[in-house]
């Protein structure tokens, strides 16, 4: 088990309720995470995951296999960006 991280930003704070927390995973890649979050946090936390990104590493990734370290931040979808 791995133990991340996750800060939360905007929308994604709204659906997680909460800014940061630590989670554990199995497998420490998004794909793990994002599977993670939908179940957790359900249809308000699915709707930032179809659009949004992880940002690991101080780089957008959105490649479910990409692995993630002790830190990962999950950021909505921006307007205009």
């Amino acid at each position: 088990m791995t133990l991340v991280t996750v800060r939360y930003f905007a929308a994604a704070a709204d659906a997680a309720g909460c800014e940061e927390e630590r989670l554990e995973l199995g497998e420490a890649t998004v794909g793990a995470l994002r599977e993670l979050l939908a179940e957790r946090y359900g249809e308000p936390m699915q709707r930032v995951l179809r659009n949004g990104s992880f940002l690991v590493d101080g780089t957008v990734r959105r490649d479910p296999a990409t692995p993630i370290g002790a830190a990962v931040d999950l950021l909505p979808p921006f307007a205009g960006g």
